[in-house]
């Protein structure tokens, strides 16, 4: 990994790449805003670098990310500090061409944990594949979206659902063994009253 710290630099890198593999289009403006000890001491650290290497796809061990900010060109960014101590130490928002927000942590030894997508709770630590969907809350759903990545025999390792309210907008998040194929994520897609669906790409180690 491209140092000096595994929490600060490379814990970063991973989540930008998480947030990079969730949105999944092209991102042309993102703001981060750093909490705690990411805002305190991550500038000595290279968090804000990292964060931004992730969002362009850099691995972190790429050692451009050292001069991230003199070889960027064509996305436009931004970076605030702030202080919240409910908040996990070594946190982030990321906000991606002011359409997805995305939080997470950096929970030390470059593993992460991304919290948060676009106001509903998950867990994702990009150690697994991942189908994430959102659509309206019924009956059904889960029964639905299970048979369809059964029938293609992946395993499913877990799997977890949030709504804001009782028939409002719910999100579902499936940790798989395998990636899933197109044609899976598509079927999905096309359930009635699905939204938006995408598979996150497990992160590399």
């Amino acid at each position: 990994m491209v140092g000096p710290s595994s929490s600060h630099t490379a814990g970063a890198v991973r989540l930008g790449l998480m947030a990079r593999n969730i949105y999944s289009k092209p991102v042309k403006k993102v703001y981060f805003k750093l909490y705690n000890s990411f805002a305190q001491t991550g500038f000595g650290h290279g968090t804000e670098k990292g964060l931004l290497a992730g969002i362009l796809g850099y691995q972190v061990s790429d050692t451009r990310i050292k001069n991230v900010f003199e070889t960027v060109s064509d996305i436009e960014y931004k970076y605030e500090y702030g202080e919240d101590l409910s908040r996990h130490p070594n946190s982030v928002d990321i906000v991606i061409n002011d359409d997805m927000k995305i939080s997470g942590n950096s929970i030390g030894a470059g593993e992460i944990k991304i919290t948060e997508i676009n106001g509903f709770s998950v867990s994702i630590s990009g150690n697994y594949h991942t189908i994430l969907l959102m659509y309206k809350d019924k009956p059904g759903m889960i029964s639905t979206v299970s048979k369809i990545i059964q029938n293609e025999n992946i395993n499913i390792a877990s799997l977890h659902c949030d709504r804001n309210e009782k028939g409002g907008t719910a999100s579902m998040y499936i940790a798989l063994d395998n990636y899933a194929d197109k044609k899976i994520v598509d079927a999905i897609a096309n359930i009635g009253d699905v939204y938006y669906t995408t598979q996150i790409r497990k992160l590399e180690v």
